[in-house]
């Protein structure tokens, strides 16, 4: 569905406008907060308002035991800012690095361990909604009820009618309390109108789980529930479903927290991933299925005999393995890590081309295992052959892929004829169609049958009394098109190699650097995705336009910088994608000069420190005007924008010949300072890392060789990054073999000082058996422990990079940094900071949208200094914050000084 226009709305007052407009013109209106919805709810033909890039405030109150949160922070988010008082959110999606607030209390989304008893229904406390006629109430206020009567006295005379007309009929009263006695978000929350009297109450609980249909939260308050500090986890694998799911009764009674069930569709795909579990390792997979157990507290005499009894249990069955409880917290994220990443994961291996459906019921616990025996019955009966069921068995909830194209007769009617049957079977076994996802549109068809007649009207005079004009997200929830769910699939067409496993599920987005200026990598994929589909069905002129808006919003502003891996379950690297178009569409004569830096790297490096050393003596107000007319006359992807902040030129590599540190003794490495360390200087009067870097390992008494060589060498990243693929082949074949004769064919591991650097050496060396280390992981192992060394600063805000985070470098930039200062902080708000080489400097715009969360939170602290592991990345947070950032070896240097 393509929206008509996109507003990034920037407050709840816009918003308001924006409804109350839209009622008078009867435009449609669906709000967009996260990009995880699974039912087809996120997603309108009319305004998409998008209400996550300006909503993001998180407020931590009463020492933690609430939060106030605005929807467009992601769970992982609100979570990271109470894990120091010990608290967390109730709902606890899987999805919780990409799923905003304004999705879970749409969605009243619960999760792995919340059941229904700290889900988003049982734990928002107040929330700020906006109602299609653009009221504004604060349920938090006293006077809320007062406000509500008095702005929309109609709406609040039906919604007491409703109230007395679902009291007064037993029958609803039963079927309402058997109903949400499980997980259940199907249609409206009617058990709303049992639980709660007053008017801004009882309003307020019936739009938790409306999914964008009845008004706009603009703020939640939430009661937050403790972080249990004890967790003892085990990976039970059972021969078949049946196995796992019979012994789900027992475990339950038990007192298990989470209950997470895999079936062999699971476990197959699991095989083929990284970092997964031991336990589902190291046998051919044909009928097993695992539960994931895990007991929580915080006595560690109750936490032992919870486990024990859990371990008595599983000893009773028949288990492929035995199964072991641990609290050991590396193999517990690794077994979480495959769970929450399962979906995607799943999806991200179906065959190309096709598409993903997923879909989450609930049975009575008691019911789930003859439930899940009939759903693969059906799945065999429909030819669903790559079908999985995966989900939290602890509360009868099980989730199931359908993978296929859903296009065409045959197809389509095999899809209706499934979901006709599965219908049927859940609700005979006296569940419900939807238990987390929402109803959306994928089920919007099946709510009257659930629910009956009577309780059907009530939630379309629901919907009627607070949208009367029907401009809220319409066709989801209330739908009377019995094949709704079949309109408007989304397909997936074949597009780059790189990217077809993309299931969009948009967990890349809160770490891409540029989600708030153009495109995150999900939308990077999606317009690919929108192009080829143009073009498949003979409409150019889109296709065509597509095409030429890409090349800002999806190739220039992207950092390439490898974040988006980091967050995807299926490992995509968009900016591998990106890397590759932008050689497919180089310049011939931009790459031939390139080319020829490549032969002449030594003095190009010279030519541009002695550049920026030259542009610091002139005012800056002149050099930005030159810049600004070269980038006017030959593109801002060519010639780099100046700024006051840009130092001065860096000292020469080549000064550096021979070996640096102890004059005698054996070398351990190869030293191989980073050229952007040559060409960009220090902050201030600062040393610079390269300087800082041959003092200490003086004070420590090691000598590390430098390569003849080393003023001609680069790690590639500068031509892999721009897409310059000939002069990036030549500085190669240099480079490599320079540094297989300085490492005596590998005897001696390489140390480079930069850590986007470091992971360019990697790249370029592979397959070369030489082993390359950042410095910092070098100072920590053998510098280190060789000095004596006293904070010399209070307070430090430190300043990941992406090349820290993805090759594991961070635990050791901490070391360092304890040991310079008292207290080290990484903002919550950390990211790529996105200047990646120059593009900071092609396109400043990038590096201030990527830093303004971080940057903001920086200058609050004040502290005493600021570090980083990377020159380039130190440029842009000086330039995002105002902060002198310095690599934190020269601030080791200084703790370290006699």
């Amino acid at each position: 569905m393509t929206p008509e226009a996109v507003i990034v709305a920037a407050d709840a007052e816009e918003v308001a406008r924006l409804l109350a407009g839209a009622t008078a013109t009867r435009s449609r209106v669906t709000l967009r907060s996260g990009g995880t919805s699974l039912s087809g709810q996120a997603a309108g033909d009319g305004l998409l308002v998008d209400v996550r890039q300006r909503f993001r405030a998180i407020e931590v109150i009463d020492a933690g035991r609430r939060v106030k949160v605005q929807p467009g922070a992601t769970v992982r988010q609100v979570n990271t800012r109470l894990a120091p008082y010990g608290y967390r959110l109730g709902p606890d999606p899987a999805s919780e690095i990409a799923c905003t607030i304004g999705g879970v209390v749409a969605n009243n989304s619960s999760g792995m361990a919340c059941g229904t008893v700290e889900n988003t229904y049982a734990t928002l406390e107040s929330m700020v909604f906006v109602l299609p006629s653009g009221t504004i109430i604060d349920t938090s206020r006293a006077d809320a009820d007062a406000a509500l009567v008095a702005a929309e006295p109609r709406l609040v005379d039906l919604l007491e009618r409703l109230r007395c007309r679902v009291l007064d009929n037993p029958a609803s009263v039963d079927l309402i309390r058997r109903q949400f006695a499980l997980k259940n978000t199907m249609g409206y929350g009617l058990n709303s109108f049992l639980d709660h009297e007053t008017p801004a109450q009882l309003l307020s609980h019936l739009i938790i789980g409306s999914e964008g249909t009845l008004a706009f939260v603009a703020e939640a308050t939430f009661r937050t529930v403790p972080v249990s500090p004890l967790i003892s986890t085990a990976l039970a694998v059972f021969p078949t479903l049946k196995d796992a799911t019979s012994a789900l009764p027992e475990l339950v009674a038990s007192g298990a927290a989470t209950l997470e069930l895999l079936d062999a569709a699971s476990l197959r795909v699991g095989q083929t991933l990284p970092g997964v579990p031991d336990e589902i390792l190291g046998f051919a997979v044909t009928d097993q299925a695992a539960l994931l157990v895990e007991y929580r507290g915080s006595d560690p005499d109750a936490l032992a005999a919870q486990a024990a009894r859990g371990g008595s249990i599983l000893a009773g069955v028949d288990l492929h393995a035995e199964a072991t409880f641990t609290r050991d917290p590396t193999a517990r994220a690794k077994a979480w890590a495959f769970r929450k990443g399962l979906y995607a994961s799943v999806a991200g291996a179906r065959p190309s081309g096709t598409t993903a459906l997923l879909e989450d019921v609930v049975v009575p616990v008691a019911a789930l295992a003859d439930t899940c025996e009939s759903l693969q019955s059906l799945f065999d009966e429909y030819r669903y052959a790559e079908s999985v069921i995966f989900g939290h068995a602890k509360d009868g909830n099980i989730h199931f892929m359908l993978t296929d194209r859903f296009e065409g007769d045959a197809a389509i009617g095999r899809y209706l004829g499934f979901t006709e049957d599965m219908v049927d079977l859940v609700l005979a076994a006296g569940g419900n169609l939807k238990a987390e996802h929402g109803t959306g549109r994928a089920m919007a068809p099946y709510v009257r049958r659930q629910y009956g007649d009577e309780l059907y009207d009530v939630m379309r005079r629901l919907k009627d009394a607070c949208d009367p004009a029907g401009i809220m997200n319409p066709g989801v929830i209330i739908d009377d098109d019995p094949n709704a769910h079949i309109r408007n699939i989304k397909l997936a067409p074949t597009i780059d190699p790189e990217a077809d496993r993309c299931v969009e599920c948009g967990y890349c987005e809160p770490v891409c650097p540029s989600r708030n200026l153009t495109l995150t990598p999900r939308q990077r994929i999606v317009v690919r995705r929108a192009a080829t589909a143009a073009r498949q069905r003979g409409d150019a002129d889109l296709a065509d336009e597509l095409d030429d808006d890409y090349d800002y919003d999806g190739v220039q502003t992207c950092a390439v910088d490898g974040m988006c891996q980091t967050a995807c379950p299926v490992l995509i690297n968009t900016g591998a994608l990106v890397k590759r178009l932008r050689r497919e569409t180089a310049s011939p004569v931009t790459a031939r000069a390139w080319q020829a830096a490549s032969a002449g790297w030594g003095a190009t490096t010279r030519v541009g420190s002695l550049a920026l050393s030259a542009a610091k003596k002139i005012p800056t107000p002149v050099v930005a005007a030159a810049t600004t007319v070269g980038r006017a006359l030959l593109g801002e992807d060519t010639v780099p924008a100046y700024s006051g902040e840009l130092p001065g030129g860096g000292p020469s590599r080549g000064r550096l010949r021979g070996s640096v540190g102890a004059s005698e003794g054996e070398p351990v490495g190869v030293y191989v300072p980073a050229c952007v360390n040559s060409m960009f200087g220090p902050a201030g009067d600062g040393l610079g890392v390269t300087t800082a870097f041959v003092r200490l390992l003086e004070r420590a008494g090691v000598r590390l060789v430098v390569p003849d060589e080393i003023e001609s060498l680069c790690c590639g990243t500068p031509w892999s990054s721009k897409g310059y693929s000939a002069g990036g082949d030549l500085n190669a074949g240099r480079t490599t073999a320079a540094i297989r004769r300085a490492s005596e064919n590998g005897r001696l591991p390489v140390v480079v000082d930069a850590s986007s650097c470091t992971e360019g050496f990697i790249n370029t060396l592979r397959g070369e058996d030489v082993t390359v280390m950042d410095a910092v992981t070098f100072a920590a192992r053998e510098i280190l422990p060789r000095l004596a060394t006293t904070p010399v600063f209070d307070s430090l805000v430190l300043h990941p990079t992406c090349s820290s985070v993805q090759l594991g470098l961070d635990g050791d930039v901490r070391v360092l940094a304890e040991a310079a200062a008292g207290e080290v902080t990484v903002p919550d708000a950390w990211g790529c900071c996105a200047f990646a080489g120059d593009r900071g400097m092609l396109h400043p715009e990038l590096t201030a949208s990527a830093t303004e969360g971080e940057a903001d939170e920086v200058r609050a602290m004040r502290a005493d200094a600021h570090a980083s592991c990377n020159r380039t990345c130190e440029l842009g947070m000086t330039r995002a914050t105002g902060e002198d950032y310095e690599h934190i070896l020269e601030l080791l240097e200084k703790a370290s000084r006699p």
